[in-house]
C-alpha cells in the first residue's frame, strides 16, 4: 500500500506525525507536550511510542532502542510533511526485510528529491501557532540540491502554555531515480517546550483543576537530532542492488511527572530521562531475476546492521532541579540481519514468495550505580515468512500471508537483576528478543470503476509484551498475548476533482493465561476500595482498541478552490486488566477550505477539531496520589494506611484532552 505525497498533504493534521494516519486502522495521539513522540495505536495495540511499529523515514530507522523513555520510541516531529515524497506501508510479520518493531507493521517514508518551484510558506493559528516554512531546489552538477527550512512555535490551550520553539532543516542531493541513483541526505532539527501531560480526573471533577491544566507546571523537555545518510541503487542485467549508510546523533531530556505525590509526598513524583546516542548502521540487498522450470523467478539476498552507543540517566527531580540518582548506564547495542526471499510466478493468477530471517542481538550494559545490574547479553532469532496471491480474477485478488516476527526489548532489563529504586529487592532479567507470530487473508479488488477495496482476517500472537519501564527504570513483563480482527478500506475516485476513503478495523485483543502476580496485588490492597478497584486479575489488554474508523473526503483540482472534511474515530477501549475502566469514545472533524492560483499562491483555512470535542486525545487508569485525596491523610505525614495500599495511590482515570476548535491559516508562494 503506497500513498503519495500530495494524498498525504492533502489531508489535515495537527502535528507531523498525524500523516501517518493515512495508513488505515492507524491512531495517531499525542499525551504530552510537542517535542515528545506521539503515542500510536494499529490493530489492538497501544504502541506506545513505537513498539511493533517500524518507521523508517529515507531507509533511516525511527524507532530508538534501549531509549531513555520507551522502547522502540520513534519521534517524528523533525518531519517537514513537505518534503516526503511517498510513503508505504505494510502490516504484519511476514516480510523478510523487516525486522525489529515490524510486528504489527512497517512504514517506509520515502522523501522528494526536487521541487518544480522555490516554496514560501507561512501558517498562522489559534493557541500561538506559528509556521514558516521554505523549500527550495537547483540543478548542481548532474543532480539536483534541495533544501528546506522551517520555524515553528506554539502554546496550545494549556493554562501553562507549551511554549515550542522548533528549528528544522534539510540538505540533499540527488542524481537519477530511486532504482538506478544515488543521494546523500543531511537533517537537523532542535525543540524545547513544556508539557501538560495527563491529569487525574478527579482533580478537574473537583475544581482544583482545569481541564487544561497542568499538576506540575514543570514539565517537559528538549531535544535534538542530526543525520546524515545516503542511498545507491542501480540496476543490470542480472537484476537490481541496493545499499544505504547512516549516521544519526541525537538526545533527549525529558521531565515528566504522572503520580503527582505517591512517592514523594512532599516535593512530588517528577523524574528526568536523558537519552544521548550515536547510531550508525548499514544495509544491503541484491535482487536476481531468473526462471525456475521455465517459470519467472526473483530472489532477493540482504545484510542489515546497526551499532547504538547510548548514554542513559535517570533521576528524581523538583521543577527540573535534580535531587537523586535512580540509575545511569552506558549501553552498547549491536545487531546483524541476514534474510532471503524468494518469490515465483506460477502462473499469471498465482504468485508466491518464501522467505527467512536471522537475527543477532548483543549489548553490553554497563550501570554506573549498581554493577550488579550491569552486563553482557545476546540473542537470535530466525523467522520464516511466506506470502501468496491468487488472482487477478475480474480485477480481484485473492492474498494470504503467514510468518514469524520479533522485537527486541532494552537492554537493561535484560541485565538488571536488582530493582534500581530499592536494591534488597532482586529481579529476573527479561528475554532480549520476544517472538511474534501472525497470519492473514484477505481480498483486494477493483471490480467497481474507481473503487479500490481490500478486506483481510488477520491474528497476531506475541510471547510476551515485556517492556522496560523508562520511568522506573527496570522491566516490566506482561503475560502472552492474543489479537484477532478484520480490516476494512475503501477508496473511490469517481471523478478526477472528488477523492473519498472509508476504513474499519476492529480487533478482539487479550492477554493469555492468568496473572497470579495481579491477583496477590489486588489482595493486599483490601478494606481500600479507592485503591482496589482496577487492580483485580483479568485478561482485558489495557489500552487496546477495539475498533477504530476513519473517513474523509478531498475535494479540487490543481488549481481554483479546494477542500476536505475528514472524521477519525476510536471507540471506547479497557484501561485495566480487569475492565474497572475504559476510556471515552473519540470521534474527531477536521475540515479544510483554499483555493490555488493560476500563479502558483495559495491560501487555505484549516479547522481543527471542528466541532469542538470535549473529548480525549489518550485516557489512562492507574494509581497516583494527589494532596487533595484523602488517602493523601492516611499515608503522610503519619501512615495509618497500609503500606501496600499507600505505594498504589488512587486508582483513577487519567486523561490528555484534545485542543478544542482551532483555525489555522496557510499562505504560500510557488516562484
Amino acid at each position: 500500500m503506497t500513498f503519495s505525497g500530495e494524498a498525504l498533504n492533502a489531508r489535515t493534521f495537527t502535528r507531523p506525525g498525524e500523516a501517518l494516519e493515512a495508513v488505515p486502522g492507524l491512531i495517531v495521539t499525542q499525551h504530552s507536550g510537542e517535542g515528545k513522540a506521539n503515542q500510536y495505536f494499529l490493530r489492538g495495540y497501544n504502541l506506545d511510542h513505537g513498539t511493533d511499529l517500524a518507521i523508517y523515514v529515507d531507509d533511516v530507522p525511527v524507532n530508538m532502542r534501549t531509549h531513555a523513555h520507551g522502547q522502540g520510541y520513534a519521534d517524528l516531529n523533525w518531519l517537514i510533511p513537505e518534503t516526503i515524497g511517498a510513503m508505504d506501508v505494510r502490516k504484519g510479520p511476514y516480510f523478510a526485510d523487516e525486522g525489529d518493531f515490524a510486528s504489527v507493521g512497517s512504514i517506509h517514508i520515502g522523501l522528494i528529491d526536487s521541487t518544480a518551484k522555490r516554496l514560501a510558506q507561512v501558517t498562522v493559528g489559534s493557541f500561538g501557532y506559528r509556521r514558516l516554512l521554505g523549500m527550495d531546489s537547483a540543478k548542481v552538477g548532474d543532480g539536483s540540491l534541495l533544501v528546506a527550512g522551517e520555524l515553528g512555535t506554539y502554546n496550545g490551550p494549556w493554562v501553562n502554555p507549551d511554549d515550542v520553539k522548533k528549528l528544522n532543516g534539510l540538505v540533499r542531493y540527488s542524481q537519477g531515480t530511486a532504482t538506478d541513483g544515488v543521494s546523500v541526505t543531511g537533517m537537523a532539527y532542535a525543540n524545547r517546550w513544556n508539557s501538560t501531560d495527563q491529569v487525574p480526573q478527579r482533580a478537574i471533577t473537583s475544581g482544583f483543576l482545569n481541564r487544561f491544566g497542568a499538576e506540575d507546571p514543570s514539565d517537559g523537555g528538549n531535544t535534538n537530532r542530526f543525520a546524515l545518510s545516503g542511498r545507491v541503487a542501480q540496476s543490470d542485467d542480472a537484476g537490481s542492488w541496493k545499499a544505504n549508510a547512516y549516521v544519526v546523533k541525537s538526545q533527549l531530556d525529558l521531565f515528566n511527572n504522572f503520580t503527582y505525590f505517591l512517592s514523594d509526598p512532599v516535593l512530588g513524583d517528577q523524574f528526568h530521562q536523558h537519552d544521548d546516542r550515536l547510531m550508525a548502521g548499514a544495509n544491503f540487498s541484491r535482487t536476481l531475476d531468473s526462471s525456475f522450470a521455465g517459470l519467472p523467478m526473483q530472489t532477493t539476498f540482504g545484510l542489515q546492521s546497526r551499532y547504538d552507543a547510548i548514554d542513559l540517566a535517570l533521576s528524581n527531580t523538583f521543577q527540573r532541579s535534580f535531587l537523586s540518582n535512580i540509575r545511569s548506564d552506558k549501553v552498547g547495542e549491536g545487531s546483524v540481519g541476514i534474510y532471503a526471499e524468494n518469490t515465483v510466478r506460477w502462473t499469471d493468477w498465482l504468485r508466491t514468495t518464501v522467505g527467512w530471517r536471522g537475527d543477532y542481538y548483543n549489548a553490553d550494559v554497563t550501570s554506573l550505580f549498581n554493577s550488579n545490574n550491569s552486563g553482557y547479553v545476546d540473542a537470535s532469532l530466525g523467522s520464516p515468512k511466506f506470502r501468496m496471491v491468487l488472482g487477478p480474477f475480474n480485477q480481484t485478488e485473492f492474498f494470504l500471508g503467514a510468518g514469524y516476527g520479533m522485537h527486541s526489548n532494552d537492554a537493561r532489563g535484560a541485565t538488571t537483576t536488582e530493582d534500581p529504586s530499592d536494591p534488597t529487592t532482586k529481579l529476573l532479567p527479561s528475554p532480549l528478543l520476544v517472538r511474534t507470530r501472525g497470519a492473514e487473508v484477505g481480498v483486494r479488488s477493483r471490480i467497481i470503476p474507481g473503487l479500490d477495496s481490500s478486506f483481510s482476517l488477520f491474528i497476531l500472537d506475541q510471547d510476551s509484551e515485556i517492556l522496560f519501564s523508562g520511568d522506573a527504570g527496570d522491566t516490566e513483563a506482561t503475560r502472552a498475548s492474543r489479537r484477532y480482527g478484520f480490516e476494512w478500506t475503501n477508496h473511490y475516485r469517481p471523478r478526477s476533482w472528488i477523492d473519498i476513503d472509508a476504513d474499519l478495523a476492529m480487533t478482539y485483543a487479550r492477554f493469555r493465561g492468568y496473572d497470579f502476580d495481579q491477583a496477590d496485588v489486588y489482595a493486599s490492597l483490601a478494606g481500600y476500595p479507592q485503591a482496589q478497584i482496577g487492580n483485580a486479575p483479568g485478561n482485558y489488554i489495557p489500552n487496546a482498541p477495539p475498533m477504530v474508523a476513519s473517513a474523509g473526503i478531498t475535494l479540487g483540482e490543481k488549481t481554483g478552490w479546494f477542500g476536505g472534511l475528514r472524521w477519525r474515530y476510536l471507540a471506547s477501549s479497557p484501561l485495566t486488566e480487569d475492565y474497572a475502566f475504559r476510556s471515552s469514545a473519540t470521534s474527531i472533524f477536521n475540515g479544510r477550505l483554499g483555493y490555488r492560483a493560476d500563479n502558483g499562491w495559495r491560501i487555505q483555512l484549516d479547522v481543527l477539531n471542528l466541532l469542538n470535542a470535549r473529548a480525549n486525545q489518550i485516557t489512562y487508569a492507574y494509581g497516583s496520589m494527589l494532596k487533595t485525596d484523602t488517602l493523601y491523610n492516611l499515608c503522610y505525614p503519619v501512615q495509618v494506611a497500609p503500606s501496600a495500599v499507600c505505594r498504589n495511590g488512587v486508582t483513577d482515570y487519567v486523561l490528555h484532552p484534545v485542543e478544542p476548535l482551532a483555525f489555522r491559516v496557510t499562505i504560500a508562494g510557488q516562484f
